[in-house]
C-alpha cells in the first residue's frame, strides 16, 4: 500500500465529507447497505443493526435505513465488509473507483454512493460532484416544468382573452336588445299609468257611492237588530218563566232543593262507594300504623304511578262513568261526524242514540245527547231510546252553548262528563267543574261493546 508524506496510507479513508450528504446518495448507500446486509451473519453485524437481520431488503432499507446510515459512518469494520460486499455483486464499478477512473456512463449517485463505502482516493470530491450534480439535474427538471408551465398559461391567457372578446361581443348585442326592449316598455308602461289614473277617478266616485248607499243600509240595519234584540230579549223572559212554571208544577219542588237533594245523594253514593272500596276494618289503628313507609311486598308510589291511563284510553271513561250519580253529556254531531260522517243525518242521530243507549244500561249514568237544531231542515219526530235524554236547540242558540247550560245546572260536586272534541266547548265546561273526554275516546268504547 502507497503511504502518504504524512505517514497515512493514500486510500482516502484519511478523508473527511465536510457537507451533509446529498438525499440521492444517501438512498444509493442505505440500499447498498441493505443488499450487502443478507450476506453477513449476526455475529458480522452491529449490536443496534441484528434486530433487522431477518427483515427483507426493502423492508430493512425501510426501517433501518438511519441506523444503516450510522453504523457505515462509524463502523469502520462493517464498512469494510459492506465494501467487501459490494466489490463482488460490482466489479467493475469497484475496480474503476481503485483505478481512479469512473466509467462515465455511469450514474453519478450510483459512482458517489460506491465511493462513499469503498472510500477510494478523493471519494469526498464524487460524492461532492455527485451532489452538485443531483442539483444541476434538478434544478434543470425545475426549469424545463417551468417552461412547460408558462407555456401553458400563454396559452390559457391567449384562449381566455378569446373568450372573453367573444363574450363582451354577445354582451354588447344582448345589451342592445334589452335597450330597445326597455325603451318599448316605457311606451307600454306610460300608456297603462294613464288607464291607472283614469280608473281610479272612477273608482273613487264609485266608492263615494257605495259608502253613501252603505251608512243609509247600516243605518237601517242597526235600526232591524235594536228591535230584533229587544224581541229576542222578552222572548227569552217569557221562556224562561214558561219553563220554570213547568218543572215546578212537574215535579213538585223548587229547582235549587232538587239540586240540593241530587248532590246529597252523590255524595252519600261517593262515600259508600269509598267504604266499599277501601274495605276499612272496624278495628281501631295503632299510632305506629299512621306513619309513612315502604314495608316489604308492599306497592311504592313509582308502582303505583304506572297504573295511570292514557287519556285516549277507553278505560277512563268507564271509571268516570262507575262514579256515583254521574252524567254523560254526549255533543252529538261533533261525534257522529268525527265517526262516520259521510251518513245522512238521519242515520247519525239513530246509530249514536242505539250506541248511548247501550253504554247507559251497561254503565247505570245520566246520559244526555245534544244535536245543534240549526242542522234540521224540518222538526224531527224521533223516540228518545230508554236511558238517553235526546236535546235538540233552540233557533239562534248552539249546541255549545246548550251543553253550557246543562252543565251549569248541575249542582257543584256532581261529576259530569262531557264527550266532544271542540276545544271552547271543553274549555268552557272544564271551568264550570265538568269533565272533558274526546269524542274519539267515546267511539272507541262503542267498538269495544
Amino acid at each position: 500500500m502507497v503511504e502518504t508524506t504524512g505517514g497515512e496510507p493514500d486510500d482516502g479513508t484519511a478523508e473527511v465529507l465536510d457537507r451533509p450528504m446529498p438525499d440521492g446518495v444517501r438512498r444509493r448507500v442505505v440500499q447498498i447497505v441493505s443488499d450487502g446486509f443478507g450476506g453477513l451473519t449476526v455475529s458480522e453485524l452491529p449490536a443496534q443493526l441484528r434486530q433487522y437481520a431477518r427483515f427483507a431488503p426493502n423492508r430493512r432499507a425501510k426501517f433501518a435505513g438511519n441506523a444503516m446510515a450510522a453504523a457505515l459512518e462509524t463502523d469502520p469494520l462493517f464498512r469494510q465488509r459492506i465494501a467487501e460486499k459490494l466489490r463482488e455483486a460490482q466489479p467493475e464499478l469497484v475496480g474503476a473507483l481503485d483505478s481512479g477512473a469512473p466509467p462515465p456512463a455511469a450514474d453519478p449517485l450510483d459512482v458517489a454512493a460506491a465511493a462513499y463505502v469503498v472510500r477510494p482516493a478523493g471519494w469526498v470530491k464524487l460524492v461532492t460532484a455527485a451532489g452538485e450534480e443531483a442539483l444541476r439535474a434538478d434544478a434543470e427538471r425545475a426549469d424545463e416544468e417551468s417552461r412547460a408551465e408558462l407555456d401553458r398559461l400563454r396559452a390559457e391567457l391567449a384562449e381566455a382573452r378569446g373568450q372573453t372578446r367573444a363574450e363582451t361581443e354577445r354582451l354588447r348585442t344582448e345589451l342592445e336588445s334589452a335597450r330597445k326592449e326597455a325603451e318599448s316598455l316605457h311606451r307600454k308602461l306610460r300608456g297603462a299609468l294613464s288607464d291607472v289614473k283614469r280608473g281610479e277617478a272612477a273608482l273613487r266616485k264609485l266608492q263615494a257611492e257605495t259608502e253613501g248607499a252603505k251608512a243609509e243600509s247600516q243605518a237601517q240595519v242597526s235600526a232591524a237588530e235594536s228591535e230584533s234584540r229587544r224581541l229576542k230579549a222578552r222572548l227569552s223572559e217569557a221562556e224562561a218563566a214558561l219553563e220554570a212554571t213547568r218543572k215546578a208544577a212537574r215535579e213538585g219542588r223548587s229547582v235549587e232543593d232538587m239540586r240540593v237533594r241530587l248532590l246529597l245523594d252523590t255524595v252519600l253514593e261517593a262515600a259508600q262507594g269509598l267504604r266499599r272500596e277501601l274495605a276499612l276494618p272496624p278495628v281501631s289503628v295503632r299510632p305506629a300504623e299512621t306513619v309513612e313507609a315502604v314495608e316489604p311486598g308492599r306497592m311504592t308510589p313509582k308502582d303505583i304511578a304506572t297504573r295511570a291511563l292514557s287519556e285516549n284510553d277507553p278505560a277512563i271513561l268507564d271509571q268516570l262513568l262507575a262514579l256515583p250519580q254521574a252524567h254523560l253529556v254526549v255533543d252529538g254531531y261533533n261525534v257522529t261526524k268525527t265517526g262516520y260522517p259521510q251518513m245522512p243525518l238521519e242515520k247519525q242521530r239513530l246509530r249514536l242514540l242505539g250506541q248511548l243507549s247501550q253504554l247507559a244500561a251497561q254503565t247505570g249514568a245520566e246520559v244526555t245527547c245534544v244535536f245543534d237544531g240549526a242542522e234540521l231542515a224540518a222538526p224531527v219526530l224521533l223516540a228518545p231510546p230508554r236511558g238517553v235524554r235526546v236535546l235538540f236547540s233552540k233557533p239562534g242558540v248552539t249546541a255549545d252553548e246548550l251543553i253550557r247550560q246543562l252543565v251549569r245546572a248541575e249542582p257543584p260536586g256532581r261529576p259530569v262528563i262531557v264527550a266532544s272534541t271542540d276545544r271552547e266547548v271543553a274549555d268552557g265546561i272544564a271551568k264550570a267543574g265538568a269533565r272533558p273526554v274526546a269524542s274519539a275516546v267515546l267511539l272507541k268504547r262503542f267498538s269495544r261493546g
